[in-house]
């Protein structure tokens, strides 16, 4: 739980607040990476002059991932800048990045779901093992990077005879 005491930040005007969280803590179940140790935030919570409170720090860990083209496991460095704007009435800032509403539980701000949120959108889904990759064969799925296939590539399909003859025009 990483959270603001907001009677503190009032009296402040900014609270640095720090938060980890292991690999298998809930906030991360359900997604297509995992984490390989911890994800460690550093925060700096401070109160703009609207009553807003914005969020500032960076994030850091390692990733685990597969890669997109062989499937093959991937672990990567991940770090990220984070800024986030908690506003008490976010109807008019609902497409905006960043911007949260502000429900305080009792005397704090939870900012945990807030900063998952950010590092999911900040992950690349796009990570592959090596630039080289040959990937999987699309008829048998072998492992091209691995092994080698006997598979014979099939004719196109007849269906798209009337498109290619429109590109041959």
């Amino acid at each position: 739980m990483l959270a603001v005491d907001l009677v503190q930040l009032g009296r402040t005007g900014s609270v640095i607040v720090e938060g980890e969280w292991s690999s298998d803590d809930e906030l991360w179940q359900d997604l297509s990476f995992s984490w390989v140790g911890q994800l460690v935030a550093r925060l700096r919570a401070t109160y703009a002059g609207t009553g807003e409170v914005v969020v500032r720090g960076h994030s850091s860990g390692r990733l685990r991932q597969d890669c997109r083209r062989c499937l093959e496991s991937v672990e990567t460095s991940f770090k990220k800048e984070l800024t986030m704007v908690f506003v008490s009435d976010p109807s008019g800032d609902e497409n905006d990045g960043g911007v949260h509403p502000l429900v305080p539980e009792g005397q704090t701000l939870e900012l945990s779901k807030a900063v998952r949120e950010e590092v999911i959108l900040a992950v690349n889904p796009y990570v592959i093992c090596d630039a080289d990759c040959q990937g999987l064969c699309p008829q048998c799925g072998t492992n091209l990077n691995e092994d080698s296939c006997t598979c014979i590539e099939e004719a196109n399909d007849p269906r798209w005879g009337p498109l290619q003859d429109l590109k041959s025009e």
